[in-house]
């Protein structure tokens, strides 16, 4: 399937269908005269002025696009089809407009939800902005959010993104931008991380029996931690990663027991750098965050066995987190 794609319906009923950016294009221009009236706007100094204004502008609308790399180019995990995600009856209205970032974030995020909806473009000058006022009672601001199926009408891109996310997902995704820092750096720091986590705890220490008989309480502390509650998550109170990950959970619907191991995994920062090294031995990784579920480890946010987002993903959490609740 070509994207763009348009139908266009004719005075007579028939339907054209326009496929590409091109196409599109040049219907616009044979339809509305766009070139004509562009040309009878050249001219004087204020028109060059203009039309700097308006190539810097074009050039700094591609900026977003590569901070938001990928974003609303897919279906996200939160709406996939094998998940039991609530579908609206009636496509959503959005009031809209080119080149304002908030609007793109609202319509990037209904894409990746799979949503069907009505865009109304509401640019200045355009007689949607006094339909759009009319509705709020004298504000025109975009992005404005318009849901029949529960009567909700909202403002802010901020507030209609966690509206969308709360009722039409499974749960809130992830930083796209974490995970592919994640995915860059967590091979390479891996085997440090496993590297200086026993160091940390006391390895190179002369009395090597003194420090496996403190690490045996550790790990002996952390099964005691880990049959404590059906979820339990290891966390650094400064990370990114691990505050992603409880957020994750949160927007899941998903009670957890969080166990803090201090600030950061830097000397200096970390409290429990025995736990850490107990995690270790345990688990095969060091890294937090570091889920259990029922007493296993499921992993981190985007790593493990399979990971916290890989399983919400596939729709094997929540089943795991039912079965260890039933089984305390």
């Amino acid at each position: 399937i070509t994207v763009p794609l348009m139908i266009v319906e004719s005075r007579n009923g028939e339907e054209r269908t326009l496929e590409g950016a091109d196409a599109i294009l040049r219907f616009f221009d044979n339809e509305f005269n766009v070139k004509d009236i562009a040309n009878e706007s050249q001219g004087g100094d204020e028109d060059v002025a203009g039309d700097l204004l308006s190539k810097a502008d074009d050039a700094l609308a591609f900026v977003p696009g590569i901070l938001r790399a990928g974003r609303g180019s897919t279906v996200c995990g939160a709406a996939s089809t094998s998940l039991d995600v609530p579908r609206p009856e009636k496509p959503l209205v959005l009031y809209s407009y080119e080149g304002n970032q908030f609007c793109r974030l609202v319509r990037e995020v209904l894409t990746e939800l799979d949503i069907v909806y009505e865009l109304r473009s509401a640019g200045k000058g355009s007689p949607r902005r006094e339909e759009l006022a009319s509705i709020t009672g004298g504000s025109s601001q975009c992005p404005y959010l318009i849901d029949p199926n529960t009567g909700i009408k909202m403002p802010e891109s901020k507030d209609i993104v966690e509206y969308l996310y709360k009722t039409y997902a499974d749960f809130t995704p992830p930083s796209e931008l974490l995970q592919s820092v994640s995915e860059l750096v967590t091979p390479l720091l891996k085997p440090v991380y496993k590297a200086i986590a026993p160091i940390q705890a006391g390895s190179s220490r002369e009395n090597e029996f003194e420090y496996k008989s403190e690490l045996a309480e550790a790990k002996a502390k952390i099964f005691d931690e880990i049959a404590s509650a059906p979820v339990v998550i290891y966390t650094y109170t400064l990370s990114p990663f691990c505050t992603e990950a409880t957020a994750l959970l949160d927007s899941a619907g998903i009670s957890y027991k969080e166990v803090s191991l201090g600030k950061e995994w830097i000397p200096g920062l970390i409290d429990d750098p025995l736990n850490r090294a107990a995690l270790l031995e345990i688990t095969g990784s060091s890294s937090l965050p570091n889920c259990f579920v029922g007493g296993n480890s499921v992993g981190g946010l985007f790593s493990g066995t399979p990971g916290l987002l890989a399983s919400l993903e596939s729709g094997e959490l929540k089943p795991m987190v039912e079965n260890a609740i039933k089984s305390m």
